[in-house]
């Protein structure tokens, strides 16, 4: 197993870090619904499954 030689400063290891940022997920709004949601994904909106503006798929009511 490999070990460091020397101690990596809080520095060094900050800046290797630096990149490791989190970004906003992008997100489209549907043209029906109005609703935002993921691009590319259905979701789903009062029991119904949209994708691209239709619905896909109604939830099932268990009686």
């Amino acid at each position: 197993m490999a070990h460091p030689k020397r101690k990596i400063s809080k520095t060094r290891r900050d800046k290797r870090r630096t990149h490791y940022k989190l970004t906003a997920p992008s997100l489209a709004q549907c043209p029906t619904t109005g609703e935002y949601h993921m691009p590319h994904r259905a979701f789903w909106l009062d029991g119904k499954l949209y994708y691209k503006g239709q619905v896909i798929m109604e939830k099932e009511v268990l009686a």
